[in-house]
């Protein structure tokens, strides 16, 4: 007997997400701005999530690091550690080789955790999980750059992922990353990217990330 409750129909799930990123100039963080943002913005996948849009992403590269600008469109009502997911929170998901061959994490995969505020002086980490010994030491907290702007009705995060945290980026030699993302709010559905986390654990399943071209 067909079970529905079983059985996904996101429609997400039937397309394999695919982009550009847009290359930044090296220089002083933040680089994405309002005057310059436009370009840099990951497209609208809310549609194909089934999912409320309450967040715009902006990413871009270059040969020093990632750069991420989230605009939260949601007041902060609640900062959760070490389960982040409980609270308002954004966690950005990386394959710095983009590989689709693998049901599990390897070491070129990484889940990194920011919150709004801090918590306990800490405003964002690396928590990666694998499965097998093909791992990675997990970056310090510290070196990951975060600035903050808490308005009434939302919140704007600034985010610079340095290449140092991220164990085989080299976008020279491989000009394509595996990415996604989820927004969560405190009492509320949160938004994701390219893998709706109700029916798959994104954590542990790189290949259903999008890819991302490096262009310049």
């Amino acid at each position: 007997m067909f079970d529905e409750q079983s059985f996904s129909l996101s429609p997400v799930n039937f397309f394999q997400i695919s982009g550009n990123c847009q290359r930044l100039n090296a220089g002083n963080f933040p680089q994405l701005t309002a005057r310059n943002v436009e370009k840099f913005f990951l497209p609208d996948t809310s549609v194909l999530c089934h999912e409320k849009r309450f967040a715009d992403v902006a990413l871009g590269w270059n040969e020093e690091g990632i750069e991420c600008l989230i605009n939260v469109k949601d007041p902060v009502s609640l900062i959760a550690y070490p389960d982040v997911t409980q609270g308002d929170s954004v966690e950005l998901f990386i394959d710095t080789r983009d590989v689709k061959t693998s049901g599990f994490n390897t070491r070129f995969c990484h889940h990194f955790f920011f919150l709004p505020e801090p918590f306990e002086g800490m405003m964002a980490g690396e928590i990666t999980r694998f499965r097998t010994e093909d791992t990675h030491e997990l970056c310090d907290g510290n070196d990951l750059q975060v600035k903050a702007q808490v308005k009434k009705n939302g919140y704007i995060l600034n985010i610079f992922i340095p290449a140092q945290c991220l164990n085989g980026y080299d976008p020279e030699q491989f000009n394509r990353i595996g990415f996604t993302y989820r927004i969560n709010r405190y009492n509320g559905q949160p938004q994701h990217f390219s893998v709706v986390s109700s029916e798959y654990q994104l954590e542990q399943q790189p290949s259903l990330w999008s890819s991302l071209n490096l262009t310049k």
